[in-house]
């Protein structure tokens, strides 16, 4: 309770209560007593940029993306993007663009709009895309992995086959996106709009999808195993055959999904 004081007067909302998964609140303590960002790992980060955009601790936020680009520039002789961030802005200026194998890897292209840009099969290790508009772009067989999509558009966009291992999703619009086959392991999706999503036989092993919405949502044949769907809404899913027995559903809304044969 006394750290929930503490927050609550740092805000100037006065006494209430937070509910909220405590696993990074000691986090969030520890910034507004010092202002000193943790060491933590990149899923981490992605964790707790969500918590704080949740308490409106822009300074926390802005930290956090600080650190994560502190790190990417200093990943850059690794990652070695054959592009600049000024080159993909005098490129999306033009018609048709397209970045079809092209090595972006650590490229920071955030608030950028990439509407209709053709990325498949390119090198997006750790790609900054957050809340950058990429409607309708195509990601189809891209290594996305650590990639950061936060808060970013991305309907009708096509990641068929594509890697998106560990990367950051959460808040992300995805209605209608194509994700089937992709490997979605250890993604977050956490508040994600995937409603009319194509999930067919993706791999979200161990991913967090807590309070994303998917309803209409086919998630037939998708690996599930240990997958957080705490709150979200699965209003007219399709789950059949779905196994769903590692899955965290508690609170979910199951209301017309087509669960004949899921094993529960």
């Amino acid at each position: 309770m006394d750290g929930e004081k503490m927050l609550c007067s740092s805000l100037n909302i006065g006494y209430v209560f937070v509910d909220r998964d405590g696993k990074h609140f000691r986090h969030i303590l520890n910034w507004l007593r010092d202002g000193v960002i943790p060491i933590l790992s990149d899923s981490a980060y992605s964790e707790l940029l969500r918590e704080a955009e949740y308490y409106q601790l822009l300074g926390l936020v802005d930290g956090i993306h600080s650190v994560v680009s502190k790190k990417r520039e200093e990943d850059k002789d690794e990652l070695d993007s054959e592009l600049t961030r000024t080159d993909i802005i005098k490129c999306i200026q033009s018609e048709r663009v397209r970045f079809r194998g092209v090595n972006l890897a650590g490229l920071d292209l955030s608030k950028l709009d990439l509407s209709f840009v053709d990325f498949s099969y390119a090198c997006l290790k750790n790609v900054f895309f957050s809340r950058a508009n990429l409607q309708c772009a195509k990601f189809r067989d891209v290594d996305a992995e650590g990639s950061i999509f936060h808060n970013a558009t991305l309907r009708e966009c096509e990641f068929t086959g594509a890697n998106l291992r560990s990367a950051l999703l959460a808040g992300a619009n995805l209605q209608s996106a194509n994700l089937q086959d992709a490997c979605l392991i250890e993604c977050s999706f956490c508040g994600a709009d995937l409603r009319s999503a194509h999930l067919q036989t993706a791999d979200l092993t161990n991913a967090n999808l807590e309070g994303a919405n998917l309803e209409g949502a086919n998630l037939k044949g998708a690996k599930l195993s240990k997958a957080n769907l705490t709150g979200a809404n699965l209003q007219r899913a399709y789950l059949r055959h779905v196994d769903l027995r590692e899955t965290h559903l508690e609170g979910a809304k199951l209301d017309g999904a087509n669960l004949l044969g899921a094993i529960r």
